[in-house]
């Protein structure tokens, strides 16, 4: 098996690196390491240490698996914690891993120049201006559905509801569903403005366009961890990808068993 080990910047997933590939190497001839074409990456960090990794292997997401270790709280891609290094290299020998595969946001942004890009999200897109409001069409399937005016939208999968979407009001969906949702971040509602005032979802077949009309104001336009500023979008789609992430399960964790753990925790009230 070909593994690829990410990890962040802190001494202490170092050390947890450096940790699970001392274990690795005790199976030499099982595991090899490689960084350029791995069958696994696995990711020591919290869950923006996988966003880069996702980053970083991005034109090989058809062909590799992930697995997440955290070395926090309990991360809510990994299903894996630092004290359990020994128990992953043994899964990674005997088990043969159930496949976990998660819908991804696909943006397609035109500049007004003519140009075009292409940009796979994991958890979410999002378009704020950077001072003022953000004034635009909303369209779905090409028909105008409204005009909104606000600090910014966010488009979001699944697995990315439970982020920044969840923190703006959005609703958390469950990863079976391919499927993207739309938010709006604190949309202006009045009598000569009006949105819809609430999250929608589209289906795999639909497309949503936003197109900015107050086009000489910068806007940030953010995918994931990474940003880009700019006054040259002539407007951006969001849909759902044909591509997939793939992750390698050894323990599957039920998606709304995730969800308690990230949020809610093991208390119950009465």
């Amino acid at each position: 098996m070909r593994i690829s080990i990410y990890q962040n910047k802190s001494a202490r997933s170092q050390k947890v690196s450096d940790n699970l590939k001392i274990l690795l190497s005790e199976h030499a001839e099982r595991f090899i390491f490689d960084d350029v074409n791995p069958e696994v990456v696995i990711s020591i960090g919290g869950d923006g240490t996988l966003l880069s990794a996702f980053q970083q292997y991005l034109d090989q997401i058809d062909q590799l698996r992930f697995v997440g270790v955290h070395t926090g709280h309990l991360g809510f891609y990994a299903d894996w914690q630092e004290f359990e290094l020994a128990e992953l290299v043994e899964s990674l020998l005997a088990a043969q891993p159930q496949t976990i595969q998660y819908p991804l946001l696909e943006s397609l942004v035109k500049y007004r120049n003519g140009t075009q890009k292409r940009i796979l999200s994991m958890n979410e897109a999002a378009l704020k201006q950077i001072s003022g409001t953000l004034a635009a069409d909303v369209l779905i399937d090409g028909e105008l559905f409204e005009r909104f005016r606000g600090d910014g939208l966010t488009a979001a999968t699944p697995t990315g509801s439970t982020a920044y979407n969840k923190a703006i009001g959005g609703a958390v969906m469950n990863p079976s569903l391919a499927s993207i949702q739309l938010s709006e971040i604190a949309s202006i509602n009045n009598r000569v403005f009006r949105t819809l005032g609430s999250p929608l979802v589209v289906g795999p077949e639909e497309v949503i366009r936003i197109v900015p009309f107050n086009v000489d104001n910068e806007i940030i336009l953010s995918h994931d961890h990474l940003n880009e500023t700019t006054d040259q979008i002539e407007w951006i789609e969001f849909r759902v990808a044909k591509e997939q992430v793939s992750f390698a399960s050894y323990r599957h964790t039920p998606f709304w068993r995730r969800v308690r753990n990230s949020f809610i925790g093991d208390e119950v009230v009465d």
